[in-house]
């Protein structure tokens, strides 16, 4: 098997971990469903994972990703401000949240509330994720600051926290409400409220 298909085949298993595990959470996803969805060999994991806790530590890397890169695409457009990029970025995750009828919510949140305090892994690789994922929110509020748009007298760094912890808790509400109100009051509250100058 060469380099490409041997990486080809390492993001499969990603992806498809990354849908069980919303699907399913930790205790629910096994390893053999995994291998079968994907088509290959159960011994063959191994290869690419030494376990299922370092497998699912890997997916938590893997599922951040493109929201890093979904929101970093909004902000390197010229012609758009922060606090413009901002609001896209959480309107597109809305509509994607009401396509797929609610479900899901976010994996990060799921699996900090399912295994966050018993995988010492897994937690360090939730802990580094929300920390990326952070840092380009932060990265994008103190360019409003800087752009007039947003509130200069708290820091860009607490109010990335502040962000990150309102949109989980609203996450978990949209999934027992199965509307996107939750979701949208936080648009409203701290975008067009809360934050603005």
């Amino acid at each position: 098997m060469s380099r490409r298909d041997i990486k080809e085949l390492r993001e499969k298993l990603l992806d498809q971990g990354v849908a069980l595990l919303m699907e399913q959470g930790y205790h629910g996803t096994g390893l053999q469903e995994l291998v079968r969805n994907v088509g290959v060999p159960k011994g063959s994991f191994y290869n690419y994972f030494p376990s299922k806790e370092a497998f699912s530590a890997e997916v938590v890397k893997h599922y951040i990703e493109p929201f890093i890169r979904q929101l970093d695409g909004h902000l390197q457009r010229p012609d758009v401000s922060a606090e413009t990029a901002l609001k896209a970025y959480f309107n597109e995750l809305i509509e994607e949240t009401e396509q797929r009828d609610f479900k899901g919510g976010c994996l990060l949140g799921n699996l900090i509330g399912e295994i966050g305090d018993t995988s010492d892994l897994c937690q360090l690789s939730l802990r580094e994720a929300v920390r990326r994922y952070r840092d380009k929110l932060e990265e994008a509020l103190a360019r409003a600051q800087q752009e007039g748009s947003f509130r200069k007298d708290l820091d860009a760094k607490d109010m990335a926290d502040f962000l990150v912890n309102v949109w989980q808790g609203a996450l978990l509400r949209m999934k027992i409400e199965r509307s996107v109100r939750p979701l949208a009051q936080f648009c409203e509250m701290l975008l067009d409220g809360y934050f603005k100058a």
